[in-house]
């Protein structure tokens, strides 16, 4: 049997015959290779680790209990997550700008139902026909975007079009036909709440493979990006496992960013250890929120590469200074 297909039999632990019968390409071998994991190489994690990680998380906010209400919870994302930990200032100004639909939005709901319906398509599918037959679905929602889809001019949508198929073509060329014997799901919902639903982190994956065997960890969690790698990735997976862990008391295998444009991942395996630093960033991050939400603190301008997309860098002087856009010297400069 070829190394690919031995490869297959390890992901599905199927009977080691053949399923696919296409040569693969160097980087679709190499997915293959990430998601396969022989069964003496699946960590086993405790079965009292969900406990732990909730009794950290409920001690960490224990103190904010009686400021917040199950019928109106605190709401944390890994999006919220990242803007908080990063500068507080632009979180605040971001934060109460109201959502609109774009095309670099747009796009990425319409690759990634793409990518849906090619998971389960019979025979082999064609990037374009695939995002038209999602662009048609998603315009029959009820949802703002179907609403977006059916108001927007024909240029937008030519562009949504072309975004998407470039995503979804991209990733077909990277990676191996995926197959239902994996157990493929694509924009999989997360939920779990603590302190009684006062506190709700919430999640969407791009594609996750495999599920947990009791205590065995078998599940992967995979990110899809465009662009160069951030730590913030990471970070963003790492929430994602802590999330699944709350949920089934059994972690994700391994987390990994999958980054289109250049055809490579950028895995993790997930450990106890991973998932207490999730545990520890969320908490931070659930009182960063809530304090900056009610108002009790005023939040902390942190400068960096992003300032120059802040909706607020007109009125931020940190921001300013860092771009060498103020007329004052630096307020960093010494006496």
């Amino acid at each position: 049997m070829s190394r690919a297909l031995r490869r297959i039999a390890d992901v599905t632990d199927a009977e080691p015959t053949p399923i696919i019968t296409t040569e693969l390409n160097p980087a679709q071998q190499e997915v293959l290779d990430l998601l396969g994991a022989a069964p003496d190489a699946r960590p086993t994690f405790s079965p009292s680790l969900r406990d732990t990680l909730l009794a950290d998380i409920e001690d960490g906010l224990r103190d904010l209990e009686p400021e917040l209400d199950p019928a109106d919870p605190l709401f944390v994302s890994k999006h919220a997550l990242s803007t908080v930990h990063g500068c507080e200032a632009r979180h605040v100004a971001e934060r109460d700008i109201p959502f609109e639909w774009s095309v670099p939005l747009a796009r990425g709901t319409v690759a990634h139902k793409a990518i849906e319906l090619s998971i389960h398509w019979r025979g082999r599918p064609d990037p374009l026909q695939l995002v038209d037959e999602s662009l048609a679905r998603l315009a029959e929602g009820t949802d703002g975007l179907g609403d977006w889809l059916a108001t927007c001019s024909d240029v937008e949508r030519a562009e949504v079009r072309a975004l998407a198929n470039e995503r979804v073509a991209t990733f077909l060329e990277c990676f191996p036909p995926i197959k239902a014997s994996w157990i493929p799901v694509t924009e999989g919902r997360l939920r779990a709440e603590v302190l009684g639903g006062r506190v709700v982190f919430s999640g969407r994956t791009d594609l996750a493979l495999g599920r947990a065997d009791g205590s065995t960890a078998r599940k992967v969690v995979i990110d899809l990006k465009t662009g160069s790698f951030s730590a913030a990735h990471l970070d963003d997976l790492r929430f994602y496992a802590l999330i699944e862990t709350l949920r089934l008391g059994t972690p994700p295998r391994l987390l990994a960013s999958y980054y289109l444009d250049a055809g490579r991942a950028q895995p993790e395996a997930v450990t106890e250890g991973l998932l207490r630093a999730a545990a520890a960033r969320a908490v931070d991050g659930a009182r960063a929120l809530h304090e900056l939400s009610v108002g009790t603190r005023a939040p902390v301008a942190r400068p960096g590469y992003t300032c120059r997309w802040c909706p607020a860098l007109s009125t931020c002087q940190v921001g300013q200074v860092h771009l060498g856009r103020a007329d004052d010297s630096s307020p960093f400069d010494a006496d």
